[in-house]
């Protein structure tokens, strides 16, 4: 291996946590935004609108707006991303494939990316710029 190889392997392995921490703080703002949707009717049109707390889509609200606060902070992401990996299976399964087999079809394509992205937080944790590198550190 030549020095410019080991050199660009340093330069990928340094950057991976901050990449990790980019995946993770957009996905939980993402996701978030979903949450503010159906808990805040913000912003205003985008459906399926403010949803009554205690009903399916309200309880959703809640789990997206406090998971997606909680990646983006990096505070018990893995717990926080196994839940809502669990959460967007179950939501992929129930609302989007009854209507077709094909994600493009159904509508079903976030949350599938959500579900693997989620589960991927989990074994990866969460990367730079995160409060349980804090929690963990000190």
């Amino acid at each position: 291996m030549t020095t410019t190889t080991l050199g660009a392997a340093a330069a990928r392995t340094d950057w991976a946590p901050r990449a990790l921490a980019a995946l993770r703080i957009v996905t939980g703002v993402l996701f978030l935004a979903h949450g503010l949707i159906k808990l805040a009717g913000f912003p205003e049109g985008a459906e399926p609108g403010q949803q009554p707390l205690f009903t399916l889509f309200g309880i959703g609200g809640l789990m997206e707006l406090v998971g997606g606060v909680l990646l983006v902070l990096g505070l018990f992401t893995r717990p926080t991303a196994f839940i809502l990996s669990g959460m967007m299976a179950v939501a992929y399964f129930m609302f989007h494939a009854p209507a077709s087999l094909y994600p493009a079809v159904n509508g079903g394509d976030a949350a599938i990316l959500f579900s693997f992205i989620f589960l991927y937080l989990v074994a990866a944790g969460a990367g730079a710029w995160s409060l349980d590198g804090r929690r963990i550190r000190g």
